[in-house]
């Protein structure tokens, strides 16, 4: 009677057991099956939010990789493995892990707060980390930069949020400025009158702001003039070294002229005191 009590028990915590694992099955098979769709949910509304499309669908993974690890939990709980020891053991493997990955959990959080936050796009010349140059791409991990001279830079995230961002295209225009010298005989107003007309013929340079010229600083052999225009970003560079070649033209058919740096050199003869 004993041997067949103890049988009977057997076979129900076996049974029990048997339940448990069918139950830790079907919550593991729906759960991933309802990850997924909660997942796919929540990228189409990213898209229609119009999220960039690289951010989006890390955010799909993030969601869905939660959702499986918390899955997993619940399926061992219900098959009888104790949480406790579990949790602890995800706690420390993520420790591990995010101690091990720090940098490169840096460029990826850095990542995502340049796709949320867009300090620069796609196309803009920025000095990012550093280095000056056009973006060309920009990822979770890094940001791609084509240098003047076409070379490319891939620079971390981690790096370029570090340091200061200067983008030269934001705000759509640029202002140079010029430095020009001219004789202490030579006329200041018919000096100014010449570069005021070279702003007027030259379409790429905005009236708003307006451009201006100034005197700057008397010099030790020059009155130097500082020129200051505002163009749009993509017509900066042509717009000042055409300015200045025409400002050199113009001065000289002026008679305007525009000196060079000069010592005066006297010469004393007589004989030297004993």
């Amino acid at each position: 009677m004993h041997d067949f009590l103890v049988r009977l028990h057997f076979s129900e915590n076996a049974i029990d057991h048997l339940i448990n694992l069918g139950a830790a099955l079907l919550i593991l098979l729906l759960g991933l099956w309802l990850a997924a769709r909660v997942a796919n949910f929540a990228l189409r509304a990213m898209q229609r939010a119009k999220f960039d499309p690289t951010l989006s669908g890390f955010l799909r993974n993030l969601i869905n990789g939660v959702l499986i690890v918390l899955l997993v939990v619940m399926a061992l709980q219900q098959a009888g493995v104790p949480s406790a020891p579990l949790i602890a053991a995800l706690s420390t493997a993520g420790l591990a892990i995010g101690l091990a990955l720090q940098g490169s959990l840096s460029n990826l959080a850095w990542g995502v707060l340049l796709i949320v936050f867009r300090p620069f796009r796609v196309g803009d010349y920025i000095t990012a980390g550093g280095i000056d140059g056009t973006v060309d791409s920009i990822n979770l991990m890094h940001t791609l930069l084509v240098l003047p001279d076409n070379r490319e830079a891939i620079v971390p995230n981690g790096k370029i949020g570090a340091e200061a961002i200067v983008n030269f295209n934001r705000r759509g225009t640029r202002r140079f400025e010029l430095k020009v010298g001219i004789g202490y005989g030579d006329d200041i107003g018919k000096a100014m009158d010449v570069v005021r007309e070279l702003f007027d013929a030259d379409e790429r340079i905005l009236r708003d702001p307006a451009p201006g010229i100034w005197t700057e600083s008397l010099g030790d052999s020059a009155v130097n003039l500082v020129i200051r225009a505002y163009t749009r970003s993509g017509d900066i560079w042509g717009a000042q070294t055409d300015l200045l070649r025409r400002i050199k033209e113009r001065f000289e058919a002026a008679g305007i002229s525009i000196p060079f740096p000069q010592r005066e050199l006297r010469v004393v003869q007589g004989k030297l005191p004993d």
